[in-house]
């Protein structure tokens, strides 16, 4: 149902643009995301390099929800950004959540443990994009719920009424070293 909503609202006012004949002030209206452009390199293990499926770095990308195009300029396109480990059972149906559903899911480390990603964990945009470093993972994903993982990465700036919406990887397992 909020996907429908969003949508018609979407249709609604990108037509509404269109019939005005001028700009809207859609400064409060405006939705980013972030998007990972590739995907992860299968399988992962702890302690290994996450890595994109063709070897490269993972990468992340600002757009705009409206039009699907990367936002390059203005203060949105070099924001902060940090790369966090979710339940791998997050929104599996849906592409459509909440700031708090992605908070709320978010997976820390086990107690005594160290952080569950170690790395470059804190990244910054340059005109809409940005790579991925050196991060890994130090524990396996069999003690969730749902036995595996998911990458996020949400951004930790505010900007004045845009929402930017987090964005989130397929779910995958992540397996002790020792069992490589």
């Amino acid at each position: 149902v909020k996907e429908e909503v969003e949508l018609a609202l979407k249709k609604h006012l990108s037509s509404m643009k269109q019939t005005c004949g001028k700009e809207l002030n859609t400064k409060e209206l405006r939705t980013l995301q972030l998007q990972f452009e590739n995907s992860i390199s299968l399988p992962v293990f702890t302690g290994a390099r996450i890595e994109g499926e063709d070897g490269s770095n993972l990468r992340i990308r600002l757009v705009d929800a409206l039009t699907g195009k990367v936002v390059c300029t203005g203060p949105e396109s070099s924001a902060k950004v940090e790369i966090v480990v979710l339940e791998g059972d997050f929104e599996e149906e849906s592409d459509v959540w909440m700031p708090e559903d992605f908070k709320n899911n978010i997976v820390r480390e086990r107690d005594g443990k160290k952080p569950l990603l170690t790395g470059d964990v804190i990244l910054y945009l340059k005109d809409g994009f940005c790579m991925v470093g050196e991060i890994s993972y130090t524990d396996n994903s069999s003690w969730t719920r749902s036995r595996r993982f998911r990458l996020g990465a949400r951004v930790l700036d505010n900007f004045d009424g845009i929402r930017i919406r987090e964005a989130k990887t397929d779910s995958f397992i992540v397996r002790d070293h020792r069992g490589e």
